[in-house]
Parts: C-alpha cells; structure tokens; sequence
C-alpha cells in the first residue's frame, strides 16, 4: 500500500483525494514571529518553534500511534493508497513541520511512503 503524506493550508480549500485529515491550528503559529513569516516549515527554525509546545509534540505522539494502529488495517482491507493530510491555516510552516515529523516516522523500508507539500509556496 501506498502512503501519501500532505500538508495543506484550509484557506486553500481541503485536499479533495485525503483520506484522513488532521487540522494541527491549535499550535502557535510561526507567521506571527517577523524572523519566521517569510520561512516554511523545512527550515529548522521553524521546526524547532513548531515542535517546542508541549501540544505539538503530544499531539504528533497520540497521532504517530494512531497512524501505527490504522495503517495495517487498511492494508488488511486491501486499499492500495492512503492519504494522510495536515492542515494549517496557510500550508506553509506548521502542517508542514509535522508532516514532516510524520514521514520521517513512517518512512521505513517496509513502506512506500511518498511527502507533499501543496501551499508551501502560496502566500
């Protein structure tokens, strides 16, 4: 089975082929520290920013877990591509820090795993 990880921004409307869809805007937003407005959530500053509130990194623990139960199960059924969407307000520095986090997780030998990040560009 095919895994396809993607990071969205909602103001550009919900990724039409996601499966499952996670809305991560709950974390403190990047956009609003000026040294951080203008990166995306490659950049390790960013990162770190993202990944530094306890909510983030118990969220990314309770979700990686989910996605460790539900993945076999929808293999079992047979499905052979899965679309793991995460969703900010503008796709281009939370949504995408943990997409990441998520396919670095899931991104194994025993899986074809595939990452996209469809707003990162758009403002």
């Amino acid at each position: 089975m095919r895994v396809g990880i993607l990071s969205f921004g909602f103001k550009h409307g919900l990724p039409l082929e996601a499966d499952l869809v996670a809305d991560v805007r709950f974390i403190p937003n990047p956009y609003f520290v000026p040294e951080l407005k203008n990166l995306d959530g490659k950049d390790m500053r960013v990162r770190e920013f993202v990944m530094k509130w306890p909510e983030a990194q118990v969220f990314l623990d309770k979700y990686l877990s989910l996605l460790e139960y539900l993945i076999p199960l929808y293999r079992k059924k047979g499905k052979s591509c899965l679309t793991i969407a995460i969703g900010c307000t503008g796709g281009r520095h939370r949504s995408v820090t943990i997409a990441e986090k998520i396919f670095e997780h899931l991104n194994t030998n025993a899986r074809e795993i595939t990452i996209a990040h469809r707003d990162i560009g758009k403002k």
